[in-house]
């Protein structure tokens, strides 16, 4: 059904440098068939992807699935031909309309008959589609979401929801590029079960794209290894990923043990959120919990519950309806709620990496730490306290405006737009670090992250999938911040990479002292980094304890996660 032979990829960065994606490439892959494609991040998984969807020309070889074959020298009429076989679903994508889920499943099968998904009449796309809809949304799980907007998903249902909408195009094949890497373990269960149910009742041919050993394992019938664009290996899924993770690095064996000293209080915090429909959807009540000093803390649970909304009031970027939330800060306890240079003061020391975290694309990697250390530097209040009293800026629209420097870029601009302001504001305010001063302060973050100097003069689509993640983290890390808030920003990382992640952040908070919560849904890890975590379901806190490992497997037997539990690992 696909046969790949002795393909070939390479890119030309904007320095004339040459990266060989894909080298020789060469497989075949049976009809009905689940072939997994593991390897770190950079390996040319993605690149593999895109070609045999038809969207990255080969430099040599050829790609044959059904009756088409593309080589170098085929127009892009025959490499349209291939989109037309295939369905791919790549990481970190979330292109939906703002509209309910059951629509933009009726969008897409009312565009595959008559090509325009903008221009969708509903009224024939229900008379024509609504039955095939109901089956798809039932296939991917999600006929309880049906009435949702697409906006207010969980991470995990938005990906089932682009899988169905992926599936409404009737694909003989489809590619999955980390389909549920970002998805808690409940959620990433039922992700796989869609794909399972995909493949057995449709029979369609899945090529998945995995870092995760644990998912080849559950759905894999043979797993090929990537490693620096050529095959390593190609086989059982066992024997594979067992030699994938022999190249792990061993856990670093710092002891991170937190101090006895509270810094953080979260107090009664309740916060309530409605569908735009009407009806509710998430309630966050009693939360109460305090932070120890060197504190590793994680937030675990379902897709959902509300820990990124936590983790958001926690920096300061949206408001509880009740509660506080306190930050000791030159040992005075401050509420991060109540605007002004206080509030200035507790997030100056503040990091905070969004789970769909985004480097500016065509900025050098140098010129984006300059601006964040701009932001950050330990001197940037009174500095820009001065700044603002010479354009007549109030303490509290000051703060608010120091506020968009830790939001998601669009984001940011998108508050300035709403009150009439240029992004360039920022720049006056908090203009970028000189850039000799800040590769001396990189140096040692460079070096714990195991990042090479020379990639300071790269642009960010020049970095690997691996590269971009740590460089983002180094963003947030140069500051050296007391306290440092991450949302599930290693989920599409690598187990290889994410070892060397572990081994950095404990080395880091160990050495500068740094206070970490976060939100993971990786267990291992969970497991491996943090001293005390919250298990959190249905807006309330259910667990905590700094028994870290009796927790995550409670969390893990809760979801009914098969592909985590000791049995079936056992068995496989």
């Amino acid at each position: 059904m696909i046969k790949v032979e002795n393909v070939s990829k390479c890119y030309t960065l904007d320095d004339g440098e040459k990266i060989e994606a894909l080298k020789d490439i060469s497989f075949d892959v049976k009809e009905g068939e689940i072939l997994g494609i593991i390897g770190k991040s950079g390996s040319g998984k993605t690149t593999l992807l895109k070609a045999l969807r038809g969207v990255e020309h080969i430099n040599s070889g050829s790609i044959t699935i059904n009756n088409i074959t593309v080589n170098a020298d085929s127009s892009q009429f025959y490499y349209n031909m291939l989109k037309k076989e295939t369905a791919i679903h790549l990481q970190r994508s979330f292109g939906l309309w703002p509209e309910s889920v059951r629509e933009n499943v009726l969008r897409k099968l009312y565009a595959r008959k008559y090509f325009d998904e903008g221009s969708t009449d509903f009224d024939v796309a229900e008379s024509e589609f609504g039955e095939e809809a109901d089956k798809i949304l039932e296939l991917v799980s999600l006929s309880e979401k049906s009435d949702h907007y697409a906006s207010v998903l969980s991470g995990g249902e938005k990906q089932r929801l682009i899988i169905a909408r992926q599936l409404a195009k009737r694909p003989k094949i489809l590619l999955l590029d980390e389909p549920a890497t970002m998805a808690c373990p409940k959620t990433k269960q039922e992700i796989l079960q869609a794909v399972k149910k995909i493949n057995e009742e449709l029979n369609i041919t899945v090529i998945l794209v995995s870092h995760l050993p644990d998912v080849q394992k559950y759905l894999a019938d043979r797993v090929i290894l990537l490693e620096d664009g050529k095959i390593k290996q190609d086989g059982d899924p066992i024997r594979i990923t067992d030699n994938f993770l022999s190249e792990m690095a061993p856990l670093s064996n710092i002891n991170n043990i937190s101090t006895n000293e509270d810094i953080i209080n979260v107090e009664d915090v309740y916060k309530r959120f409605y569908l735009l429909t009407g009806g509710e959807v998430l309630q966050l009540e009693d939360i109460n919990f305090k932070v120890k000093k060197e504190n590793i803390l994680s937030l675990i649970g379902p897709s959902g519950v509300g820990k990124t909304v936590i983790l958001r009031m926690m920096a300061g970027l949206d408001s509880p309806d009740k509660g506080n939330i306190f930050y000791k800060v030159n040992d005075k306890w401050q509420d991060i709620n109540i605007p002004g240079i206080t509030r200035m003061e507790i997030r100056s020391k503040l990091g905070i990496m969004h789970q769909e975290f985004a480097l500016n694309h065509y900025a050098t990697v140098l010129n984006q730490l300059a601006v964040k250390l701009g932001y950050k530097n330990q001197d940037i209040v009174k500095e820009a306290r001065a700044r603002a009293k010479s354009l007549d800026l109030g303490e509290e629209l000051l703060d608010s405006l120091y506020l968009l420097t830790d939001l998601p870029e669009i984001e940011a601009k998108a508050r300035l737009q709403q009150v009439g302001l240029m992004p360039e504001i920022l720049n006056d305010l908090f203009p970028k670090f000189p850039e000799t001063a800040t590769k001396e302060a990189v140096k040692d973050i460079f070096k714990s992250l195991d990042l090479p100097l020379n990639i300071l003069y790269r642009k960010s689509y020049e970095l690997s999938g691996g590269q971009k993640v740590r460089v983002m983290l180094a963003l947030i890390l140069i500051s050296k911040p007391e306290f440092l808030l991450l949302d599930e920003p290693f989920g599409d990382l690598d187990p290889i990479t994410l070892r060397d992640i572990t081994n950095s952040l404990k080395n880091i908070s160990k050495e500068y002292g740094i206070t970490i919560i976060m939100i993971s849904h990786n267990t291992d890890f969970v497991k491996e980094l943090c001293n005390r975590v919250i298990f959190l379901d249905n807006g309330k806190i259910m667990n905590s304890s700094t028994n870290v490992n009796k927790i995550v497997n409670e969390f893990i037997s809760f979801c009914k996660a098969d592909y985590l539990m000791e049995d079936f690992k056992k068995n496989v």
